[in-house]
């Protein structure tokens, strides 16, 4: 018994200590932040100029009619040269006015009817097909991948261009929330992919590793959809899939912290189960597919430079919480067995209280503390009262958990790409 309880800790011990680097991405930005603000403020030489490239927004949607306008509205009030942006909109299968909401404010719209392929990677692979016959396939210098849901603040194009000036064919934006404070579902999408941005992403660039392309808001250069011929990416997870093969090529993905979207979040419980257990069985997809290529790059990487981009991108798609469920699966057995089995066994019961206690308590406190330093480090970043502040902070941990049976039903349940139903239709000032 207690070789099982060692066997147990040590188990969590290894998986604590696979993803402490992690904690050092946190340590690195928040000694860097502090460093900022302490810093004596000097008279900075003005910033030299930067060309210009000619970006499309690409915009895949679907019955959208409902917010597709006012993101338009905020690509054409973008600080940026008016012949050097364009919005392109996939309307992809639908059968509302998203089409000619788009129209009206000025897109060029593609219409897509297939409903055979279905997702945002062949809408994607039909859309540059079309730009490539229209246009030309290097007419635009690169394309900025965004969701009809999203919001751009008006230096976006301005900012991605000067990350994109410096050499990265791949990077991605900083993304923040549309609807952060309607309720704890919202808010835990949010506090997650504020972190993603902050801590993960941020570390990353500061370290010149490989940064990683998460749903919306990046960009991708012409050069790569030529040489790829197209966007052929569609396992459930599309977007994971493109950042795993791009790595796995020596592509180093960039991260501009100063281009900021607001993004819609889910509010309901069955749509948040729906849309991450379609992200729960791609990862699983991805492992299948790229796992071996990927690991073997951590051991036998062509460029020196990918060994720990490879390590990091092993680390954020493999399923290492299956072994927690499968540990906490186990105590639970053994609590049970404690109580039900044969003979009554109040000391093995005392352990396992003790073991599962530990573990959610752990569990919960690590990411809570996840979950405060991103609320304190991103605060001016957040448009919520102050009581839901403390409120979403103490849920987030909760919301985050919710993986657990999440991830065990991906593996079992019948998943398919379903579109989000978007109704949060404010206007870039009203967000802020």
């Amino acid at each position: 018994m207690h070789f099982w309880i060692n066997t147990h800790h040590l188990l969590l011990f290894a998986v604590a200590v696979l993803y402490s680097y992690q904690m050092g991405y946190m340590i690195l930005v928040v000694l860097h932040d502090v460093r900022q603000k302490l810093r004596k403020k000097t008279s900075r030489e003005p910033e030299k100029p930067v060309v210009p490239h000619r970006f499309a927004a690409i915009i895949s949607a679907r019955n959208e009619e409902n917010v597709i306008g006012q993101l338009l509205d905020t690509i054409n009030n973008q600080k940026y040269p008016e012949d050097m942006r364009h919005a392109i909109v996939i309307a992809d299968n639908c059968t509302d006015n998203t089409a000619a909401v788009a129209r009206a404010h000025g897109a060029t719209v593609l219409e897509r009817f297939n409903p055979n392929q279905v997702g945002k990677g062949y809408a994607l692979n039909y859309a540059f097909r079309r730009i490539a016959e229209q246009f030309g396939d290097s007419y635009f210098d690169a394309y900025i991948i965004i969701d009809a849901d999203n919001l751009l603040e008006e230096n976006y194009f301005a900012e991605m261009n000067k990350t994109f000036s410096k050499g990265y064919r791949i990077m991605t934006s900083y993304r923040n929330s549309k609807n952060f404070d309607e309720n704890w579902i919202a808010a835990g999408y949010a506090i997650a992919f504020l972190r993603e941005a902050k801590f993960l992403n941020n570390a990353r660039m500061m370290l010149k590793t490989s940064c990683a392309v998460s749903g919306t808001g990046f960009l991708v250069a012409s050069e790569v959809i030529r040489e790829r011929a197209g966007w052929n990416y569609h396992l459930l997870t599309e977007d994971i899939e493109f950042t795993v093969d791009s790595v796995i090529r020596g592509e180093r993905i960039g991260y501009c912290g100063t281009a900021m979207l607001y993004d819609e979040q889910p509010t309901t419980f069955q749509q948040s189960w729906n849309q991450r257990m379609r992200w729960s069985r791609g990862f699983y997809q991805i492992v299948l597919k790229y796992g071996k290529t990927l690991s073997r790059g951590v051991v036998h990487p062509e460029k020196k430079q990918n060994r720990f981009t490879c390590f990091d991108l092993t680390m954020t798609v493999i399923p290492m919480i299956m072994v927690t469920i499968a540990l906490l699966l186990t105590d639970l057995a053994m609590l049970s067995y404690s109580i039900f089995g044969p003979v009554f066994m109040p000391h093995l019961m005392t352990e396992m209280l003790h073991s599962l206690t530990s573990w959610v308590t752990t569990y919960y406190m690590a990411l809570f503390c996840m979950g405060a330093l991103t609320m304190v480090s991103e605060w001016k970043k957040i448009k919520c009262p102050l009581y839901k502040r403390v409120w979403y902070t103490i849920t987030y941990p909760l919301f985050m958990m919710t993986y657990i049976p999440i991830s065990v039903a991906a593996l079992f349940g019948k998943v398919e790409w379903k579109p989000i139903q978007h109704r949060v239709a404010k206007t870039l000032d009203e967000v802020r």
